[in-house]
């Protein structure tokens, strides 16, 4: 008799399914896992606009914001004003840094998914105080902030 060396279609059926299942399982985990990696980056810019703004305010008394006069220049573009001076990061990955509200005393700052793969995931704002929440209205420590 001669031996059967090789597989049979069912065990590569077998396998096939497993594979598949396998698959479907990792790949949403993994697509969870990065969209909160790149909301991290979000996360830390933000916290870093914030500790930039209060830095600014401690050496010229108010915050950055754009038509501000401090020792004499006007302030074109708070933004890049905070980026260039303090560090800020210009763009965090897949979000983009928006100021809501901006004056001497206040601001709001709201970092806005700017591709595809992220804007599902919504909107993160911080304010002067260090108020944090997200775009489906949770205030830290619920929500996205936590996650």
């Amino acid at each position: 008799m001669k031996s059967n060396k090789g597989i049979t279609l069912i065990e590569l059926l077998v396998v096939i399914v497993i594979v598949g299942i396998l698959a479907a399982i990792a790949i949403p985990v993994y697509t969870n896992y990065m969209q909160r990696a790149r909301r991290a980056d979000a996360k830390t810019a933000l916290e870093h606009l914030r500790a930039a703004q209060e830095m600014f305010r401690a050496e010229n008394g108010l915050y950055a914001f754009t038509g501000a006069v401090v020792n004499g220049v006007a302030i074109l573009d708070a933004m890049a004003t905070l980026q260039t001076t303090w560090g800020v990061p210009a763009t965090p990955g897949d979000y983009g840094l928006i100021f809501i509200v901006q004056n001497a005393s206040s601001f709001t700052v709201e970092a806005q998914p700017i591709t595809a793969r992220q804007t599902p995931d919504g909107s993160l704002f911080i304010r002067q105080d260090g108020r944090k929440w997200d775009s489906d209205g949770s205030v830290w420590p619920q929500g996205k902030w936590a996650k």
